[in-house]
């Protein structure tokens, strides 16, 4: 996958008037955000519940997420297009820093001197599905490399994701909103 990946198609489920299963929305995911600094990065937030256990007819609530965690007892799935990193530390620095700017400022991005400038944490568990491509799971002093079909469950650890593949990855992330 040396390009971007095709945008993201949403298919919902629900029940019609007589309770038959039917599809009602079957389209391009509507809610797609990018960063201007970091050409080729897509976050295409697909569904949030607000509850747990989930009410199975609650609406759309897209539109209610500002940032990265998930409601209060709840859940968030998304799906990130990485591009490759740039193998300059200032550029990869300013790209970072502009995602978490712009995205993400309920992370907790405090990166120390020395660590990829993407680590953070948030008080979730996330199940973290790489579903085209090759990233890089980063953590405190360890990394592994993750390929199509892998899955990762990040506990609320501090952690970054770096593409050093100089392809496009493609990754799902199911955020549970978590305690310590």
């Amino acid at each position: 996958m040396s390009q971007q990946p095709a945008p993201v198609r949403r298919i919902v489920t629900g029940h019609d008037a007589s309770g038959r299963a039917v599809f009602i929305e079957d389209g391009l995911a509507p809610a797609v955000r990018t960063v201007a600094e970091r050409p080729g990065y897509r976050v295409t937030n697909l569904w949030i519940t607000a509850d747990s256990p989930a009410p199975i007819n609650d609406p759309d609530r897209l539109a209610e997420l500002k940032g990265i965690a998930p409601p209060a007892k709840g859940t968030v799935v998304r799906i990130i297009d990485y591009p490759p990193e740039s193998n300059d530390p200032a550029e990869r620095e300013r790209a970072f820093k502009a995602s978490f700017s712009n995205l993400y400022q309920d992370a907790q991005h405090a990166p120390k001197a020395g660590e990829h400038p993407g680590m953070h944490r948030t008080e979730t568990v996330d199940y973290a599905i790489v579903m085209d491509g090759e990233l890089t799971a980063i953590l405190e002093g360890e990394e592994t490399i993750m390929r199509a079909g892998d899955v990762l469950i990040q506990r609320g650890t501090n952690h970054a994701w770096a593409n050093r593949s100089g392809k496009f990855a493609r990754i799902c992330f199911v955020l549970i909103d978590g305690k310590r």
